[in-house]
């Protein structure tokens, strides 16, 4: 856990657009910038960085630049109050802190944000470096309590470590997971996902260095996809970009996470009303325990035509019973 001092440096808006599709179209020699909607190249887009690496083959050294993906801390505060530090790919950072806050139960719906804007003066020579934000909610929203507990220090692959107890993370899903009408999933068609998704990952293809979520309809049409160092950042910036427009709950969709399925991405779909979740690796017993309780289908070792279905089974259209024992 890593305690969040209290300065707080003025916020200053930034222009609109400023959310925009943070993608791999570079402008500088050094670092990738992603480009917002409003056509402008912005610092928080740094999603690569170029660095001489020593490569070995075979006895034989050479010296060659190799890219790399960027990880950097974003700091969200809450109304002016420092919450979290999550180590992340810049790029998306409103949709990040947005999409985290739904994990935390504190936004469900656009009409809980007012807005969302960069601090400026985050160095000590007032230069804006774009990693620390301010989440600002709307009137009425009932606000978790800040206290040096609750302050967490988040990794690029942990998710939300640091909470002063288990029972702080089963957080009430404010979006619980519906049924109405009913969503069955073709066994096939999860399958066919995982490359559909492999094949959107386009700063992946470059730096081998990335997670990746994915959102699907029910028919496997590719929704959205976001890219970053830490799954449950791909997620946060999936389920942000949904409520900023107005489109949680995500009631139809299947997310499929690239890696494994742990405890807190489970819990991301679960407060985002999301019935599927779906993980190339395994999912761990407490993401098992979350997924059976409020009835989200979890699937694991997604993998060609294979896949093991640890809760939820009712959503698939199953061909044949399971076998005994």
């Amino acid at each position: 856990m890593r305690r969040l001092e209290a300065a707080s440096p003025p916020a200053r808006p930034v222009a609109p657009g400023d959310l925009g599709d943070l993608g791999t179209k570079g402008v500088s020699a050094t670092s990738t910038y992603g480009t917002g909607t409003d056509g402008t190249d912005r610092d928080m887009g740094r999603v690569t960085e170029r660095r001489k690496v020593i490569r070995i083959r075979d006895g034989a050294v050479s010296s060659r630049p190799d890219t790399l993906v960027a990880e950097e801390p974003l700091e969200i505060r809450l109304n002016g109050k420092p919450l979290a530090i999550t180590m992340r790919t810049p790029g998306d950072d409103f949709a990040l802190a947005a999409g985290f806050l739904v994990s935390e139960g504190v936004l469900a719906t656009a009409l809980d944000l007012r807005n969302i804007v960069y601090c400026a003066g985050a160095t000590a020579d007032g230069t804006n470096t774009y990693n620390v934000v301010d989440v600002r909610t709307a009137p009425g929203v009932a606000l978790p309590d800040i206290t040096l507990e609750r302050n967490v220090y988040t990794t690029s692959s942990c998710g939300l470590c640091g909470k002063a107890s288990l029972d702080a993370v089963r957080t009430t899903a404010r979006w619980p997971i519906a049924d109405e009408p009913p969503l069955r999933v073709d066994p096939d068609l999860l399958a066919a996902l995982p490359d559909r998704l492999r094949a959107a990952q386009r700063v992946f293809d470059r730096t081998g260095g990335l997670h990746a979520a994915a959102l699907f309809d029910e028919t496997g049409e590719l929704l959205d996809v976001r890219e970053d160092v830490g799954r449950h950042n791909a997620v946060d910036k999936l389920v942000g970009r949904a409520l900023r427009n107005d489109g949680l709950p995500l009631s139809r969709s299947i997310l499929l996470v690239s890696g494994r399925a742990s405890f807190e991405l489970a819990q991301k779909a679960v407060m985002a009303g999301i019935p599927v979740l779906a993980a190339v690796s395994a999912p761990s017993s407490l993401a098992v325990d979350l997924a059976a309780e409020t009835g989200l289908t979890l699937v694991g070792f997604l993998r060609g035509s294979s896949m093991n279905v640890y809760a939820g089974e009712h959503r698939l259209a199953l061909r044949t019973s399971a076998s005994p024992g």
